[in-house]
Parts: structure tokens; C-alpha cells; sequence
């Protein structure tokens, strides 16, 4: 019966980290390293995550620089960036490639509010789809004749359950708040 419990928290942990690498990739004004994450690049015949293939590093806050290991991958780097369309215009020196952010617009920033809105949400309705795989499982146990849970254990159970729910929402919350005062402030 914990185990349906700590299974449900688990899931609220997993879902409150894919909520987090979603805020991750909203551009907030700086530079971040993982606003590239899910570029891909073909090298030596297989498609390869941009990490994988060189470095990439933020050295001012409105810069990413890229330093690919294998130098003849810089056209492909290239094209990939443009091909994500992440509104950033890639520059390269024979060497390294530079992204320079520009200014965020205040349009573009009510944009991506709205955005990191929509994953708070989406992280909210996963933990919620969690809840009620949960509260199912108790209503089979309550309802299976070998058990030997009274109704109240059952009850206690799905109170449980709904604290963590409460409380990973909670967290989605605080995660959106501050994600929101990361994109408006300048």
C-alpha cells in the first residue's frame, strides 16, 4: 500500500524535473547552455546531441560560444542552429561558433511567459494524471477481496497521496514564479 504511495511520489519527482528542463530551455534574456539541449547534429553517420560533439560554454551573459572538436562540423552546427529556430544567428571564426543573444523585446517577453506558463500547467496536469493513477490503484485495493485494509487506511492512504500532489503543485508553482521574474526582469 506505500508502495503505491512512494511509486506516486516518484513519478511527481520525475514530472517536477521535466517541468524543470522545459523552464530550462526558455530563453530568459542570458545566455544558457541548456537553451541548446535538444540540437542534434549529424557526425560520422549518426545524429549526435551538440554537447556531444564539442563544447559549449557561456562566457558573458548574453553570449554562448561553441568550440566544436571536429572543425569541419561547424557548417553543420550552423545549419541546425538556424534550423531550431531559436532566434539566434550564428557567427564562426574557422574555430569556435558565437551566439550573441540579442535584447529581448517586451512582446517576447510576455512570449515566453506565457510559454514557461503553458509547462507549468503541463507539469501540473502530469502530477494531477498521477494523483488519479494513484487514487485508482487504492479504489482496486479497496475493492479486492484479499485485502486486509480497512476503508479508513484506504482513506488515510489517498489523503496522502493528495498532500503530495499539493505539495509538488506547490513546487511547480514556485518553479513558475521564478521563472517568471527571471524573464521579466531585465
Amino acid at each position: 500500500m506505500n508502495e503505491i504511495v512512494s511509486t506516486c511520489k516518484e513519478k511527481m519527482e520525475k514530472a517536477i524535473e521535466a517541468t524543470k528542463e522545459k523552464f530550462a530551455s526558455i530563453r530568459a534574456g542570458r545566455a544558457n547552455v541548456s537553451m541548446l539541449d535538444g540540437i542534434k547534429v549529424e557526425s560520422y553517420g549518426a545524429e549526435m546531441p551538440l554537447n556531444q560533439v564539442g563544447t559549449v560554454s557561456a562566457p558573458e551573459p548574453r553570449l554562448l560560444v561553441i568550440d566544436p572538436w571536429d572543425k569541419t562540423l561547424i557548417p553543420k552546427i550552423e545549419k541546425m542552429i538556424m534550423v531550431a529556430n531559436l532566434g539566434l544567428t550564428p557567427n564562426n571564426d574557422g574555430k569556435v561558433i558565437r551566439l550573441i543573444m540579442p535584447e529581448l523585446t517586451a512582446d517576447r517577453r510576455k512570449e515566453y511567459v506565457k510559454l514557461a506558463k503553458t509547462e507549468a500547467e503541463n507539469g501540473k496536469i502530469a502530477v494531477r494524471n498521477i494523483r488519479k493513477d494513484a487514487n485508482n490503484d487504492l479504489k482496486k485495493l479497496s475493492k479486492d477481496k484479499d485485502n486486509s485494509l480497512s476503508e479508513d487506511e484506504i482513506k488515510a492512504l489517498e489523503n496522502d497521496v493528495q498532500k503530495l500532489t499539493d505539495s509538488f503543485i506547490k513546487q511547480i508553482d514556485d518553479l513558475l514564479a521564478k521563472k517568471e521574474k527571471e524573464i521579466t526582469t531585465v
